[in-house]
């Protein structure tokens, strides 16, 4: 069995040191020298398969520059992808997990040495400032490691505990599923992106990856340090595409033995609906991984630290703009120190500055024309149901240069039933919330659909105990920000309509990418 050493999760950078940021700035530099511009075909059974239709790749926060194009695949390459997945499935699924799992660790070493080069193309494509990139790169290669090393506990028969049976031999195997269909998002487009693909693989299965349309480039750089590696032809197909086209066909086809999708609560309901119908010919009933967003809160009550309350605020509403599926969106706050919190609140996100990924500005501008009407028309909305208190413009443009960029904006007073203190926005859109005491606070915060990440800031040994059971998240934090889940330390994952809680990044996050097998001989 392949001898790794204890999993570690890689440190950040700190960026408050010069020879980081020069370092940085000089990536960026050849990042534009390189790869502006430059254009991934699909990854089909190991083939550069280009089509006649593109997409291509804007610049969020200088909509004038196309940052690159990837091919457009259409429902005749999502079928070859698939059948050319099963084919190699039959080869992937006989190899032993530790050559499975050296092929991760590889890929994790390619990314360590290409770090600075990856944080920069997603400062270009998706405006992430240097910290944000940063640690979802650490997180891109936390997740290839942790999950080569949690491959090691499924291999051979007996991997599972079964019971002692006189007269008999009995054990449990894991097997792989076969092809599944992985859907990332774009907020996360190098971490999440490799880590859905990454996982069923080391298990033994091949993966159809689809990424998000707005963040293609990164992914297909991802896909060439896998092909790097060593992974073999078919184990991953890179397809990217339209989700309503071969995203659709994908889910529906009978073949499809699992899928995986990180992205919004509708879309997601609408493909486990999909996925729950038995198209003829299958043989299965489909696995579904999902992820689906929340509507966070944090509670801040009279006992707490407020300096640190104020700070966890702050990063967990306004990192990457909001653009985060565990943002903080709505902040609760017991009457008795509502308006110091909150005086202090606003003071302090009045200082972030605006601009872009590569000035590593605080906010920078949201990912496209979709997500800046969406936000945009909820900052109309905050003007009827709230107290407007710190920005609420979107002025679509910054130094000149066009971008979809909001302002920090911060609605006071905000009623709990509001829609928005009820509805995802996805933006740098925050609601603070007026609670009577702890007791409402908590009650207040599980009144959404939503069960993804929460946080309490609080002294209060009961408090926090009474959190730890009651408050529905599947990520809780205390007196701290409530994003910035680590790989294997803090596993990631929602319930209720957040998702299935699958916990990426946890110890049993590969068992949803295999099945057990029980067989028992008689001596």
């Amino acid at each position: 069995m392949l001898k790794i050493q204890d999993y570690r999760p890689q440190p950040f950078t700190d960026f408050t040191l010069e020879e980081n940021r020069q370092a940085y700035q000089t990536a960026l530099q050849q990042v534009r020298a390189d790869l502006l511009g430059k254009h991934y075909p699909l990854v089909i059974d190991g083939e550069r398969v280009d089509t006649a239709e593109r997409l291509t790749s804007l610049n969020p926060c200088d909509t004038c520059e196309v940052v690159g194009t990837t091919a457009k695949a259409t429902v005749e390459d999502a079928e070859r992808a698939l059948q050319g997945a099963w084919k190699a499935f039959e080869t992937w699924k006989r190899w032993d997990m530790d050559a499975r799992a050296r092929i991760l660790l590889k890929a994790a070493a390619i990314l360590k040495r290409r770090r600075l080069e990856a944080c920069a193309l997603m400062s270009i494509e998706v405006g992430k400032n240097y910290a944000e990139a940063d640690v979802e790169v650490a997180e891109a290669i936390d997740f290839l490691e942790y999950y080569a090393r949690s491959a090691m506990k499924y291999v051979g028969f007996g991997a599972a505990e079964t019971t002692w049976f006189e007269g008999e031999e009995n054990g449990l195997m894991y097997l792989p599923l076969g092809v599944g269909v992985s859907i990332s998002p774009w907020n996360f487009p190098c971490a999440i992106f490799i880590g859905m693909a990454a996982a069923p693989i080391v298990a033994g299965n091949c993966v159809i990856a689809k990424p998000a349309e707005d963040s293609g480039l990164i992914a297909g750089f991802m896909v060439d340090i896998m092909l790097e590696a060593g992974l073999p032809a078919g184990v991953l197909q890179f397809l990217p595409g339209v989700g309503k086209e071969v995203g659709e066909y994908l889910n529906n086809h009978p073949r499809t033995r699992f899928i995986t999708f990180t992205g919004s609560r509708a879309v997601g309901l609408h493909i486990n609906e999909v996925a729950a119908r038995v198209q003829p010919g299958q043989k299965w009933i489909k696995k579904v991984i999902l992820e689906l967003g929340g509507k966070d809160a944090m509670i801040v009550d009279e006992t707490a630290d407020l300096d640190v309350a104020v700070t966890a605020a702050v990063q967990g509403a306004f990192g990457f703009n909001g653009q985060k599926c565990s943002a903080m969106s709505r902040l609760i706050v017991v009457d008795e120190v509502y308006d110091r919190v909150v005086d202090a609140f606003v003071e302090r996100a009045r200082t972030l500055k605006v601009g872009t990924g590569e000035e590593n500005a605080n906010v920078t501008a949201v990912v496209n024309q979709m997500s800046f009407d969406k936000v945009s028309g909820y900052l109309e909305i905050g003007r009827e149901e709230g107290q407007l208190l710190l920005g609420g413009e979107a002025p679509g443009q910054h130094d000149g240069k066009k971008g979809y960029y909001v302002q920090p904006t911060i609605f006071g007073d905000v009623p709990p039933q509001a829609r928005l203190a009820q509805e995802e926005i996805f933006g740098p859109v925050v609601s603070v919330l007026r609670a009577r005491d702890w007791a409402h606070a908590l009650e207040i915060a599980n009144g959404t659909q939503y069960g993804l990440t929460g946080g309490v800031c609080s002294n209060v040994r009961e408090r926090l105990e009474q959190a730890r059971e009651e408050f529905e998240a599947g990520n809780l934090y205390f007196n701290r920000k409530i994003t910035g889940a680590i790989v294997g330390v803090q596993p990631f994952g929602g319930y209720n309509m957040s998702g299935t809680d699958s916990k990426a990044g946890g110890p049993d996050y590969l068992a949803n990418f295999l099945q057990l097998k029980t067989v028992t001989e008689r001596w």
